[in-house]
């Protein structure tokens, strides 16, 4: 029997070196779940399947519940990637150390949030535009963010609303709700649950395409200044899991993403290049808010 052990051995030592253990295993990505569920695994196992092809590894798309699951599961390295918001990308980056932001949309390094309201309340008086400020006829209405670590839904809008009325939120509403996320926001604020919601603009510009809304009942009272948002963080332990450069090679294959089909379905017109410096901002919100340790 020793003879087969050695041809086992010698045909081992024959494969490719490139044929690592590290290669074989599967590479994990997740995002934030900010809108409809059966919307995020459409779109997102067709990433999966475009960065299988340009990766040359198998790339697996793994949904989670909440942003706080997102971050999670890339600490515990159930995933090494993940598609995060400005704040959840930062919570995720002083989890584990060395990671970095390596893309992000063209529209996420000047992202904004859209404050919304029933056109019935007339919170903007006869204006058919989005107003240069947040009316004061806001105060003692109902309100209602998206999830609690949304940079888009919550962080953000909330750093506005203290900002111009100089008080949290709990004492400018006569009461306040996490819907979760925008999508769900927009259906809150449409059937009245809520009389006021912030929600991220692009999932707005999409529903309103989508025919999801009707901009006639449901208005845009006022959008926010800009602000770093979304970003594609990568695991700092990736190039020796899974062979070097291989950081360098997903964002390449990230930022040469050019199919119209798969930039729609974010919606992002491309992807450029980002670093962990330009959520500086984020980051100094968030400890303002007591949103990061």
């Amino acid at each position: 029997m020793r003879w087969l052990a050695t041809a086992a051995l010698t045909l081992i030592s024959a494969l490719p070196v490139t044929m690592s253990l590290a290669q074989a295993d599967t590479f994990k990505f997740t995002a934030i779940p900010d809108e409809d569920e059966s919307r995020l695994v459409e779109r997102f196992d067709k990433v999966a399947d475009y960065l299988e092809e340009k990766l040359g590894v198998d790339v697996e798309y793994v949904p989670v519940k909440s942003y706080s699951a997102a971050v999670s599961a890339f600490r515990n390295d159930q995933i090494q990637m993940a598609w995060f918001g400005g704040l959840t990308g930062v919570q995720a980056r002083q989890m584990v150390p060395g990671s970095v932001a390596i893309a992000q949309g063209v529209e996420d390094a000047a992202f904004r949030s859209y404050f919304i309201a029933r056109r019935d309340l007339k919170l903007a008086g006869d204006a058919a535009e989005p107003l240069d400020a947040l009316p004061d006829s806001l105060e003692g209405h109902s309100f209602t963010f998206g999830a609690k670590t949304s940079t888009s839904g919550r962080l953000m809008p909330e750093y506005y609303l203290r900002e111009q009325f100089q008080q949290a939120p709990d004492a400018l509403f006569s009461r306040i709700g996490f819907s979760g996320d925008h999508s769900r926001t927009i259906a809150l604020v449409a059937a009245g649950t809520y009389d006021v919601g912030a929600v991220n603009f692009a999932v707005w510009e999409a529903a309103v395409k989508d025919g999801k809304v009707d901009p006639s009942k449901v208005q845009v009272l006022w959008q926010t200044p800009a602000y770093p948002d979304y970003q594609w963080t990568i695991r700092g332990d990736a190039d020796s899991h899974f062979g070097a450069d291989f950081t360098a090679h997903v964002t390449t294959a990230l930022l040469d993403m050019k199919d119209p089909d798969l930039l729609e379905s974010f919606p992002r017109s491309g992807f450029i290049p980002a670093s962990n410096d330009d959520y500086a901002p984020i980051k100094t919100v968030g400890e303002q808010l007591g949103l990061l340790r």
